[in-house]
């Protein structure tokens, strides 16, 4: 229902029943001629953004907790973005960075492979988006090792294409009908609900590592037929999950044993959004391959796939992209980086650390909620029926998110039970506790 308050700018404001009318209309429209394999959570028809602020084609205004999916890290058309993409579109949007040179392409190249964590020498391929950087770095991590297999992660996603929903174990509707796949073999991600409650983390998160030595390279997978194995340094769509160092550690270790590429997926948890440049410098592991895209240029379309430069030695037309490194998008990313430097990924780990003190005891006040983890704007927390059994509870999950929505916030669900909150790395202390006390009263009208 509509707000009675007086607006406030930087906080939500609705003006008619949801959806509303325009709202309906551009709906059934929608449904008309889109592609019916898209998700739809609740009805949000966006006409403006700006920060942490959208506003729908009806004029009710929203706070963005899902920043397009962890894409727009300077939030809805922050000037500076507008204003570099303003000035490379005057000077030209195409060139084709695979067939000749440009310079922001070259600057940017320059920068990440500053950024990329390891103080490695690195090269940098560039493609439109995330799924696009997974798939160059599977193409480059099997023709550099002549090996032809991968290890991933249940509950990864890393996205749809072919190469990288082998990867993906997300969910069953993902992967329905589009066998056969790459030969990926899957394990355990290092984290579960005995880890989660307090119970012998260490030792459940190195038997996790375990099952790959100790299972399948003795059993099916010979470890020296074994490209890479790829993970997400913090499990994303999985739900948010946010292991121990020692997992990594071991991945590391088990990579560097068996000469195994190991390569980490930042497409989600990279670019500030976890109060790191990347998660994995949480972890002080260093990776031999990164994959970035989503907060890159915050809402242009591009990816990345930085490698180190031993490892980047295919050759001529072994792969390339027409629209990679755009150099508008290129320049959105530079100018993306600069305000990510600058003060957003300091306020990122600031506002995340101030959500996560005020969400510690969640569990302990409200009879659903499970386990609350995170880092920075990287923020998940389970919906459970019963704290005893963890029985999990996606029916919860999902009328909670329809809750929020219908009080003007926008929030998303993330593996089996898990609501995710990742917000643009601009917002304020202010929009923090609006979205917190919102969700708080939600919870405590669901337990009514």
């Amino acid at each position: 229902m509509p707000t009675e308050t007086a607006a406030h700018p930087l906080l939500p404001h609705l003006v008619t029943s949801l959806p509303g009318p325009k709202a309906e209309a551009l709906i059934r429209r929608d449904q008309k001629v889109i592609s019916p394999s898209y998700t739809r959570c609740y009805p949000l028809a966006v006409k403006r953004g700006e920060g942490a602020i959208l506003e729908d084609v009806d004029g009710n205004r929203f706070l963005d907790f899902n920043a397009g999916i962890a894409v727009v890290a300077t939030g809805h058309s922050h000037p500076r973005v507008v204003a570099a993409i303003q000035k490379q579109a005057a000077e030209f949007l195409h060139m084709s960075g695979t067939d000749f040179y440009y310079e922001n392409m070259v600057e940017l190249a320059e920068t990440l492979a500053r950024l990329v964590p390891g103080g490695v020498d690195r090269r940098v391929y560039f493609g439109n988006s995330g799924t696009e950087a997974v798939e160059a770095a599977l193409k480059l991590a099997r023709y550099h090792s002549g090996r032809d297999k991968y290890i991933a992660f249940l509950g990864a996603f890393h996205g749809r294409t072919m190469g990288s929903l082998s990867l993906t174990g997300s969910k069953i509707p993902q992967r329905r009908k589009f066998g056969p796949m790459l030969p990926v073999h899957h394990v355990p991600y290092a984290y579960c609900y005995r880890c989660a409650y307090g119970k012998s983390p260490d030792t459940c998160h190195v038997e996790c590592v375990k099952v790959i030595e100790e299972s399948l390279f003795k059993t099916i997978l010979p470890a020296e037929e074994v490209a890479a194995i790829v993970v997400e340094p913090i499990q994303g769509e999985g739900g948010y999950l946010v292991p121990p160092a020692k997992f990594h550690e071991e991945l590391r270790r088990v990579a560097d044993k068996h000469g195994i590429i190991l390569i980490h997926d930042e497409v989600q948890s990279g670019m500030g959004r976890t109060g790191r440049m990347f998660a994995s410098e949480h972890f002080e592991v260093t990776p031999d391959i990164v994959t970035i895209a989503k907060g890159i240029a915050s809402g242009m379309p591009l990816g990345a796939m930085v490698a180190k430069a031993e490892i980047m030695d295919w050759t001529p037309g072994a792969h390339a992209s027409t629209f990679g490194g755009n150099p508008v998008s290129c320049s959105a990313a530079l100018a993306t980086i600069e305000l990510l430097e600058e003060s957003l990924i300091e306020n990122a780990a600031a506002v995340g650390q101030h959500m996560l003190d005020r969400m510690s005891d969640w569990p302990h006040r409200f009879r659903h909620v499970g386990d609350v983890r995170g880092k920075g704007l990287m923020i998940g927390f389970e919906m459970v029926l019963n704290k005893e059994t963890k029985e999990r509870a996606p029916d919860l999950r999902d009328e909670l998110e329809s809750m929020a929505f219908e009080r003007g916030l926008l929030i998303l669900g993330c593996g089996a039970n898990s609501i995710r909150l990742c917000p643009p790395l601009v917002i304020t202390k202010d929009q923090a506790n609006f979205a917190i006390d919102t969700l708080e009263a939600c919870l405590r009208a669901q337990e009514k």
